[in-house]
């Protein structure tokens, strides 16, 4: 997440293979080429972790710390 990002509450995902901008109020791609199976994995991470992300982003907006949020296992 990046403080000045506008738009939808999102994040990005980087992998080896591509990337992705994943919406958070209703997780969903918003744009990128990460192959099915990773984007499969983020989506379902992002749900579980939906409410920790979101204060992430609000965090973010008012130029807080971000608070760390398990990883993708």
């Amino acid at each position: 997440m990046y403080f000045d990002d506008h738009g939808y509450p999102h994040f990005h995902a980087r992998h080896a293979d591509g990337w992705a901008k994943i919406r958070l109020d209703q997780i969903e791609l918003i744009d990128g080429d990460l192959r099915r199976q990773q984007l499969r994995l983020v989506l379902a991470w992002a749900e579980l972790h939906q409410a920790e992300l979101l204060d992430n982003w609000r965090r973010a907006r008012s130029g807080e710390t971000l608070n760390d949020v398990a990883p993708l296992q």
